[in-house]
Formats: structure tokens, sequence, C-alpha cells
């Protein structure tokens, strides 16, 4: 087995996953989470254990209760809602994500239009989109749709990136944009954040010597699904997305002698440890683990109260 790192949790879920923790402490049960504070099933049944209450809406929450907005970023429209019903509202969201959220606002400001490189219906784009008016922002995710916009090469546009999507996907993105347009602003720092990098770089790093390729994380979770879509752009045949040991397809590893195994940003080391407990079972396993960078990013933790 090969086992990429880095993988698994980043500083942003970790602290997100921390908050709701600290809240429950700090206000007894229950605490209400709009939407999932990320995108794991693990994550949220071991929170929801702790007595965290899931909900889509803020309306399906009590007036006066606590709730925690997920690391994926809100709209400001939803902590005028929760003020107005009176919640204790507490936003998780990820620090590089409100970093492209600030990064859009003085764009439009600045009277750029703004191309917003990510998946459209993903809860981080849609807090980015309600960060300004409607229309401020086309969200695009091919060189298609960005042509189909028809915006005149002459117009001030910049450009953003949903820090969960594939790297290689976004460069070529961005080289269309330089090449359509005379006038653009790019952020000042990357905008794809640090663990996505360096998790699509530990796979890549492992792809070429596996067989088979084991993604472990949820199936709508986004930078799951990139990483998985990585592995099969490698050329790797035997590619699976699973949550769990559970969801294992054994005829995908048959003659496989070589298995590459890494995890998303928002899955937790348990469920791999669940993947390796399985697969020891049934064959004969040498673990070893392919480290392509070591991460020190922390963040400050969310100050309740």
């Amino acid at each position: 087995m090969l086992l990429a790192a880095p993988r698994g949790f980043c500083a942003g879920v970790q602290r997100a996953i921390d908050a709701v923790e600290a809240a429950l402490v700090r206000f007894g049960t229950p605490v209400y989470v709009r939407r999932p504070i990320v995108h794991n099933r693990a994550v949220m049944r071991a929170l929801e254990a702790k007595g965290a209450v899931f909900v889509q809406e803020l309306d399906e929450v009590p007036a006066g209760a606590v709730v925690i907005f997920s690391a994926h970023g809100v709209a400001p429209a939803v902590a005028r809602e929760a003020a107005e019903r009176s919640l204790i509202a507490y936003d998780a969201v990820c620090p590089l994500v409100s970093k492209v959220h600030r990064e859009v606002v003085r764009h439009h400001r600045a009277g750029r239009h703004i191309l917003l490189i990510g998946h459209d219906g993903h809860p981080e784009v849609e807090g980015t989109l309600g960060q300004v008016p409607p229309g401020a922002v086309s969200v695009v995710q091919s060189l298609g749709q960005l042509r189909a916009l028809g915006l005149p090469s002459s117009a001030p546009v910049a450009y953003a990136v949903q820090t969960t999507y594939s790297v290689d996907e976004a460069a070529v993105l961005i080289a269309g944009i330089l090449d359509l347009f005379d006038d653009v602003q790019a952020p000042a720092t990357d905008d794809i954040c640090y663990a996505t990098t360096n998790r699509q770089s530990a796979l890549r790093a492992i792809a070429g010597d596996s067989d088979a390729i084991i993604v472990v994380g949820a199936s709508f979770s986004s930078n799951a699904n990139r990483l998985a879509e990585i592995a099969r752009e490698t050329g790797c045949l035997s590619v699976q997305l699973v949550e769990d040991g559970a969801a294992l397809d054994w005829a995908l590893l048959a003659g496989a002698e070589t298995v590459g195994i890494t995890s998303a940003a928002s899955t937790p080391e348990s469920s791999v440890d669940d993947v390796l407990a399985l697969l020891a079972g049934r064959y004969d396993v040498q673990v070893h683990e392919h480290r392509n960078a070591v991460e020190t990013m922390a963040f400050k933790q969310l100050r309740l109260g």
C-alpha cells in the first residue's frame, strides 16, 4: 500500500469541527449547525452524537438558539436573518474562504466583473456569490462557458477560484481568461487552498506506482471528487471513492499489487484506518507512507461568547 501524505483534515476543517464541539461545551445541547459543517457524514454523525443538530435553513432553528455556520461560508443575508431571529450565531467559515470573499467584494467595488472558477451550486460558491449583488459574478468551469459570457475583451474583469477546485483545471481557465481579456486582476495569492494543492500533488506522486487507487471521502465532497478525477487522469484504471471500508468494491482491487490510498481534506483519519484494516484482513499488507509535503498551517479557534 502507498499511503499519500498529506491527507485528511486541513486546518479549516479542524477549526470548524472544533467550533461545534466548543459550542456544545460552552452552551450545552442542542447546538444547531446550518448545512453540513464539513462535507463528511462520519464527522456529522460524530457531532450529532454529541448533541449537534444539522439543519438546512435557519427557519428550522428555534428563536434564541445557538447556530454555527459551516466552513464553506455564507452570504451576508444569512447572517442578517440570524440576527433578525435573535439567534446566537457563529461563523465557522474557513479563513481561506473569507479571503476569497474579501477579494470579490474589493473587485466589485473597483468596477470589475468577477469570473468565479468553481462548481455552480456548491455551498462555497453560493456563499461567495452572496457577497455582492446578483449579476456581479459569473461562475465558470469550462472554456466554453467562459466564451459564452459574451463579455467584450476590453471589459475590466477579475477572477477568483473555489478553494477546493482542481489545480490543473483552474490553470486552464485562468489561461483562457488572460487570453480573452485585456484588463485582468488576479488574486494577490492563490485562491486554491494549500491543503487542496498538497493533497492533489501527494496523490499524483503515488499514482504512477499504483495499480489501483482508493480515495477516502464523501461523494458530496468537492475536494474528494477532485482527487478521484485526478487519479483517473493519471491513467489508473481502477479508482474508487469510498466513505469507509464498508463501501469498498473488492472487484476493483482484483489483481492489484500496489494500492494507493489518500483522503479528502474533510475525511477523518479513522475512516482511512477503517479501510486499511479491512484491506489487511484480506491481503498481506505492507503500508508505505509517501510524504510529499509537511503542513504546519493552523488557524485561531473561533471565539464563542
